[in-house]
Order: structure tokens, then C-alpha cells, then sequence
């Protein structure tokens, strides 16, 4: 589903918003994950915030999300850090790891379950398959924005006592959000979708978050999930623009649920265009070709990569 739109102009950023009541800076971001070489995308989106930060005289962070410990490896975190300094990219430090805040996860976590809104789910990857095969001998079974099947077990008719004993025996699972109880609390959210230019005029946008089901928000062995960890990221680090690629556009309803549900300030948003390879294809960590370090080998230059990426 399309986000509904409505035109707005956000006051803090208006030409002529009374200067006398002075803002703090804005704060942007860039968060890779360290499972793989960076890329063309990942410099269009790291410099576009870079330059933001400049611009608005603004802080620039990096985040390093590191939730994955069995695909994120240290030669790929040094490997991002070489790549920004390359580009010309200067950042705060210390870097914010997302290894080294579970506890803050887990709260999170604490928080939505005392609010009744979390529930175990103890299927395998595999079991979720037939499950939604099974459902669809009857008709199409719905898919989230981002293509996997909505959650097609039953969970959450479990008891208490049922789920108690199921974790106490060691069974694997999965924390899932029960999203029809979170949006009969939250009710309606929107966000502000802003432009590169302060002048420009902002959207404001409907969040669909039931078109994502019930999302994992943690695991036995995770206590955490990529939305659950950049909502809380954002807010402790106060990032007041997000920006990143328009893959990523539809996963901000969810971020809007989480936040109205935590308590938690909405940033700016800003969905940049993604850069495609020959093909017209996505580009992705596995195709080398893109890698920042192999372009780096062939002799570009930054000012290439800015070109390459559609920055100049």
C-alpha cells in the first residue's frame, strides 16, 4: 500500500521561522552494517548525509549495526571506517556499536511486554513455509512491502503457562509485535517526509504498519531486530533527520508504531533515490563490482564515486 499523502511545511525548517528562538543542530546519520564491503548506494547515502550536516551546520554520527553476529565481521567494520575516511567523511566519535547496548534493547522489549503488545512465536523458518503453503492452496497469502509472508501461525492463542513452558524447555523463538493491538493503541501516525532543501515543501505521510504483520522484534539468541534497535538508536543519539534509500521508505510505519509506543520523538525523514547497476538492478554487498574498495583499486577517485553516485 502507497503512503497517503498531505502537503505540509514543517516550521522549523521554513525560510523566515522567528530566528530569535534558536534550535539545536540537526543531527544526521549513516548506519551500515558490517557484513560486507561497501558500495556505491552505501556512498550515496553516507555522503548525502554528510553534506546535509555541512550544509545545516548540523552533527554527523555513525552508527555501526552489529545486531548479526553471524554475518558481521571486524574486517568489514575497519573496512567501513577506511572507506568514509577515503571519501573525505569525518564523523564523531566514539561510534555507537549496536552490540554493546542489548541491555537498552531488552528495556525496550520489557517495556512492550509490560504493555501486553509482545508474544513469543516458536515456528522454524522452515515451519512458517508450509505453513503459508498450506494457506495458500486456499488463495493468495499476503506479503509485506518488502516481499516475505505476513506471519501465518497461531502463537499467540498460546497461554501463558503454554509459552513459559515452551521457552523453558530451550525452544527457539521469535519476540513478535502484535501489530493489531499496537495500532488499536496508537491509532492513526503520520511522519514527515522532508526534502534536501530546507525551502522545499514537506509531505506528511500515513504510516500503514499492518501491512507488515506481526514483526520480530527480538530473538532467543538476539534481543533485538533491525527496526526495533534503529528506533531506539535514533532517539538516544538524537537524530533529528533520517535519512536513507527509498527501500527502506516503507519499514517507517513500523518505526512510527514503535516510537508512539515508546514514548519516543519522530525524526525527519528523507528517502533518497537508490543507485542501480548496469542492469537496472539494486545494487548489493555481493556484487564486488560496486565495492567501494574495488573502484578504489581501479584508480577512482572520490570525486568519481560522487559522480558514479549521482552527487555532482
Amino acid at each position: 500500500m502507497l503512503p497517503s499523502v498531505a502537503k505540509d511545511v514543517d516550521a522549523r525548517d521554513k525560510p523566515g521561522h522567528d530566528e530569535k528562538q534558536k534550535m539545536p543542530p540537526p543531527v544526521f546519520r549513516f548506519a551500515p552494517s558490517p557484513n560486507g564491503y561497501l558500495h556505491l548506494g552505501h556512498a550515496c547515502s553516507a555522503l548525502l548525509n554528510f553534506d546535509l550536516a555541512r550544509q545545516r551546520g548540523g552533527r554527523f554520527l555513525l552508527r555501526i549495526e552489529d545486531i548479526d553476529a553471524a554475518r558481521c565481521r571486524p574486517e568489514y567494520e575497519a573496512a567501513i571506517y577506511q572507506d568514509l575516511a577515503w571519501l573525505g567523511i569525518v564523523w564523531e566519535t566514539p561510534v555507537r556499536r549496536q552490540s554493546e547496548h542489548f541491555a537498552a534493547y531488552r528495556d525496550a522489549i520489557e517495556k512492550l511486554s509490560a504493555q501486553g503488545l509482545i508474544y513469543p512465536s516458536f515456528e522454524s523458518r522452515a515451519e512458517i513455509a508450509r505453513l503459508v503453503a498450506e494457506r495458500e492452496v486456499k488463495g493468495h497469502w499476503p506479503r509485506d512491502p518488502d516481499g516475505a509472508p505476513l506471519y501465518p501461525g497461531s502463537a499467540k492463542k498460546l497461554t501463558p503457562e503454554q509459552r513459559e513452558a515452551r521457552i523453558a524447555s530451550g525452544d527457539p523463538y521469535a519476540l513478535r509485535l502484535d501489530m493489531s493491538a499496537a495500532i488499536a493503541r496508537t491509532g492513526a501516525l503520520t511522519w514527515v517526509e522532508v526534502g534536501t532543501d530546507p525551502a522545499e515543501e514537506h509531505e506528511t505521510l500515513m504510516a500503514h504498519a499492518e501491512a507488515w504483520g506481526d514483526v520480530v522484534l527480538g530473538r532467543k539468541e538476539t534481543p533485538t531486530s533491525y527496526h526495533l534497535s534503529v528506533v531506539i538508536d535514533d532517539a538516544l543519539q538524537g537524530v533529528t533527520h533520517v535519512v536513507r534509500g527509498q527501500d527502506l521508505q516503507a519499514s517507517t510505519s513500523v518505526h512510527r508504531v514503535l516510537q508512539a509506543l515508546l514514548g519516543l520523538h519522530a525524526p525527519h525523514y528523507h528517502h533518497h533515490r537508490l543507485v542501480f547497476d548496469a542492469e537496472g538492478h539494486k545494487l548489493s554487498k555481493s556484487t564486488q563490482a560496486t565495492a567501494l574498495r574495488e573502484l578504489r583499486a581501479k584508480g577512482k577517485t572520490p570525486v568519481d564515486i560522487r559522480r558514479l553516485a549521482g552527487l555532482s
